[in-house]
């Protein structure tokens, strides 16, 4: 995941969810290792959103599946949901809005996490945003 994409996809899904009338988003790029590559929280977006974002891009990276298919497991085994969270150092929010990044390959090359209006509009704007830099969006 190079600067450029992630700039890309963070435009992306910020153009979908003002698009959609969402609320004020936060856009969190981290690479395939969960290093940020790139951020923006918008005008009017709440305190702390980095950090939902960080952790639910963070958290698909960490079980490598979507923030979606984490909420699952989430209701089916929630102490192991509890102690993976405390394993990753807090870093896993598992509602919907953190997306798997694949490319052309489906080589797994990084993670979105999108925050700030419900969890399943959050989802559509990464998947957007990572549709709109010509990669593949993995939400399960």
């Amino acid at each position: 995941m190079d600067l450029d994409t992630a700039r890309t996809i963070v435009a992306g899904a910020r153009a979908h969810g003002s698009s959609a009338g969402f609320k004020p988003l936060t856009v969190v790029v981290l690479d395939a290792g969960g290093h940020v590559v790139a951020v923006e929280r918008e005008d009017g977006s709440s305190m702390k959103r980095f950090e939902i974002g960080f952790g639910k891009a963070h958290g698909a990276l960490s079980l490598g599946m979507g923030s979606r298919a984490i909420m699952g497991r989430a209701e089916q085994q929630p102490y192991f949901i509890a102690a993976v969270t405390s394993a990753v150092g807090g870093a896993l929010v598992p509602v919907p809005g953190g997306v798997l990044v694949r490319d052309a390959d489906g080589a797994l090359v990084g993670a979105v996490g999108v925050t700030g209006d419900t969890s399943d509009n959050d989802e559509a704007a990464a998947v957007a945003g990572i549709e709109s830099a010509g990669l593949t969006a993995e939400t399960g």
